[in-house]
């Protein structure tokens, strides 16, 4: 595969995100109006709930069909479940498609696992027919039998997707965590899908995640029901690529 047709498949993987403190209106209309390229346009954006509203109006109004993901239990993955549903509940009503939920890890990795199914669990519930995907916050668990752990409580209880990171740690996704998290996917034969988030700017190392999960799951399986990329400004070296312009990725292909 060519690096042009690999920035093609990557304009089709990505949740394109903005999760910053200084989000207003305004910024994610713009997030909005990038989703849509002479390429094509992303399956998701990636906001805060408060901004649902504004992505649907935008979205139905220019007649797109992208989906809004939202965020809960967001970034610490607090263990008050109670909190965490009611979140996941308020962007069900304002209209997510999509939530992202992260999974009570610094419970997990104080050795309590019972939480982090009760939270998924209830939150799959809550979601109903929408796409639940999990963080499990891969960068901060750190030792692989954590991070599979996470991986087979949230496949478990119901996760749609399983993601690596929230973005806001300093280790983010990685390529030895979404090995193993592919893995565990494979291994339990689930129809879970995996995002690969944080981090993660260039076709070139987009490039990289997608040729180990063509060789763990199959190129067949790389479809936006199946795989993401959590990313903010992966997009523009996407566009930089297809149009010819100077980018920092190499030639590499998978």
């Amino acid at each position: 595969m060519d690096l042009k047709r690999t920035a093609l498949t990557t304009l089709r993987l990505i949740d394109l995100t903005s999760l910053n403190d200084n989000d207003t209106p305004g910024v994610i209309l713009n997030l909005c109006k990038q989703a849509k390229t002479p390429f094509g346009h992303v399956p998701a954006v990636c906001i805060y709930r408060q901004f649902i509203p504004v992505a649907k109006d935008y979205f139905v109004a220019n007649k797109l069909d992208v989906k809004i993901a939202t965020v809960t239990n967001f970034p610490h993955g607090g263990i008050d479940k109670y909190l965490a549903i009611k979140e996941t509940e308020e962007a069900i009503k304002l209209g997510a498609d999509e939530v992202d939920i992260v999974f009570p890890y610094q419970a997990l990795m104080a050795g309590d696992s019972a939480i982090g199914a009760e939270i998924v669990k209830k939150a799959k519930e809550t979601c109903g027919d929408k796409v639940l995907k999990v963080i499990i916050e891969s960068g901060e668990l750190i030792k692989p039998e954590l991070i599979r752990e996470a991986s087979i409580i949230s496949i478990e209880n119901g996760a749609d997707f399983i993601k690596t990171s929230t973005g806001k740690v300093p280790v983010n996704a990685t390529l030895e965590a979404t090995e193993i998290m592919l893995k565990v996917i494979k291994e339990l034969n689930s129809k879970c899908g995996f995002k690969a988030a944080g981090g993660i700017r260039r076709v070139s190392e987009a490039v990289e995640y997608l040729k180990l999960t063509a060789e763990i799951m199959s190129e067949d399986w790389i479809s936006s029901d199946k795989f993401r990329f959590g990313a903010s400004s992966l997009l523009g070296d996407v566009l930089d690529v297809l149009n010819d312009r100077q980018s920092s990725t190499d030639n590499s292909a998978y």
